[in-house]
């Protein structure tokens, strides 16, 4: 799908929100300090991390970890505007640096190797010059793509050419920075990058879907990007003329997302997504503003309005960082701005959902399912939780929007069906044994019907303690309904569950029949009674 990755030189400020916070809220870094998220610890001091703080904590658990700690809230604007006199320090040494995000961004290695004696060189030179110029302390890591490279700068290292497999292949799965991949991959007992990326890639693209199929790609040491980006044609370029120059936040706020809009319609008119994004900027004296951001995935209309804002805020503010670094802020207000999309791919498989444009569904949906539940209460929109059970009633929980969607009892929601005879299923954690074998029903009564089953004599159909079937089934009377004829049937399954508890056990046998009309249900025998549970489509 692609060749070899580019060689990737990355810079990577450690704990860049803590240093945010302080370049621009005054808070000291050398202090216990830790930025929170959702309530959860995102990023923490160095002397936090002493004192047992950690990325993940909940705000009361790192307190009591350390109760001098300053608590300061998560802010990527703030994160991007202290970051901008980083990234003009770095192109002052060398060209097209790209921002990968707040306190990270990258170059191609190519041309800074050459320049300035040789990758390792260029990395000291860079290091030195941020530390000079911002105050600011950085690690550079070299490899075979971004992603690579970003590892390596966390270890301060420069891979060598082709030796980015074998750098990775060591590293443990959490450095996917997918926990929830990561936590299963080591359930499997797979524990290494170079055990991931061992794996067959259509096995992997099967049970993990998409994300596990690129995170195993990154594992393997490519390029995370498709090399399919191409360069965009210029009628997809925007540009808004101002005769009264910019020089508030607040107006390049709003000019920032009308532009965004118009760059989104425009690009999904050609079934096409950003993935790269350049801000130009030409103020009232004739000054040239220029910064690329990229992104992992497709940029939204929402996205690429939030990263023309963060921009916007650094250039306008005049952030001067630590001691005066540059740059200063615009002599004058801003006349044009222009929104150049530097990478683009096709938006293969995207359409438009319910609510909208593709990445904008979720949150439209959660401002309107909302709003209902602010209207008729919490109850009244509710979404399936798939778990564990042996039944089908079982393995359903319909929980309020908003809600935690924990299921009510542990079990794969991702397994494929289980085999009838060994309660073995095709998900990768055990299934419940004696689960109901695949397909699943279409149709879960909330309350099983009484029936009957009649043999061909007429006699009623019994199972006996042993599971025995008197009889063949051959007719089926549902309540007060009309008889109808059984042309298939399979069971039984036996079900004794909680025989330990009289109050809470219960055994029953569960058979799967076919009527002469089509139709396929589940029924059960439970205490001699014959019961409806589910339909099949």
């Amino acid at each position: 799908m692609t060749g070899a990755p580019a060689r990737t030189l990355l810079l990577w400020c450690p704990d860049w929100p803590v240093l945010a916070a302080e370049i621009v809220d005054g808070v000291p870094a050398t202090g216990p300090v830790a930025v929170l998220h959702a309530n959860r610890v995102v990023a923490c001091s160095e002397r936090a991390r002493a004192e047992g703080v950690r990325r993940g904590l909940r705000k009361r658990e790192a307190q009591g970890r350390c109760p001098q700690l300053t608590v300061v809230e998560y802010d990527p604007g703030r994160d991007a505007r202290a970051f901008e006199p980083v990234v003009a320090a770095v192109e002052e040494l060398v060209a097209g640096v790209e921002v990968v995000r707040p306190g990270a961004c990258a170059v191609a290695a190519r041309g800074p190797g050459r320049y300035l004696g040789g990758e390792e060189a260029a990395a000291e030179r860079i290091i030195e010059h941020v530390a000079q110029s911002c105050l600011v302390e950085s690690q550079v890591g070299i490899a075979d793509g971004v992603f690579a490279a970003g590892l390596a700068a966390r270890a301060g290292r420069v891979v060598a050419p082709g030796g980015t497999p074998e750098f990775l292949a060591g590293l443990p799965v959490e450095a996917l920075g997918r926990s929830a991949l990561a936590d299963l991959l080591r359930r499997l007992g797979v524990r290494t990058l170079g055990d991931f990326a061992a794996l067959p890639a259509g096995d992997v693209l099967a049970r993990f879907g998409f994300d596990g199929a690129l995170a195993h790609r990154l594992a393997a040491g490519r390029d995370h990007r498709p090399l399919a980006v191409r360069q965009p044609p210029a009628d997809l370029t925007v540009t808004a003329e101002h005769d009264e120059p910019i020089d508030r936040v607040d107006a390049a706020a709003f000019v920032a997302r009308a532009l965004a809009e118009r760059l989104h319609e425009r690009l999904a008119g050609h079934g096409l997504a950003c993935t790269r994004l350049g801000i130009e900027a030409v103020t009232e004296h004739g000054q040239e503003l220029h910064r690329v951001w990229r992104h992992d995935g497709l940029l939204t209309a929402a996205a690429i309005a939030d990263r023309v804002r963060w921009q916007l805020d650094g250039w306008l503010s005049g952030s001067n960082g630590r001691a005066g670094a540059r740059p200063a802020r615009p002599t004058a207000g801003i006349i044009r701005l222009r929104l150049i999309p530097d990478g683009v791919i096709a938006q293969a498989g995207l359409q438009a959902g319910l609510w909208g444009e593709t990445g904008e569904e979720r949150e439209r949906a959660h401002r309107a399912l909302s709003r209902v539940q602010g209207i008729l209460g919490p109850e009244a929109v509710v979404t399936a939780v798939l778990g564990g059970g042996r039944s089908p009633a079982d393995q359903v929980r319909l929980v309020p929007w908003g809600d935690e969607r924990v299921p009510a009892r542990p079990g794969p929601p991702a397994d494929a069906g289980a085999d009838p005879a060994t309660g073995r299923g095709g998900g990768g954690a055990p299934p419940w044994p004696g689960r109901l074998p695949a397909p699943a029903p279409a149709v879960v009564l909330p309350s099983p019907l009484a029936a009957t089953v009649h043999d061909a004599a007429g006699e009623p159909v019994v199972i006996s303690a042993r599971l025995a079937v008197s009889a063949p089934p051959a007719r089926l009377v549902v309540g007060t309904g009309q008889p109808a004829e059984i042309v298939g049937w399979a069971g039984p399954w036996p079900v004794d569950e909680r025989w330990w508890a009289p109050a809470e056990a219960r055994r029953r046998a569960r058979f799967q029949v076919s009527l002469a009309d089509g139709a396929a249900l589940l029924l059960a025998v439970e205490a001699g009674q014959w019961l409806v549970e589910a339909i099949y489509d």
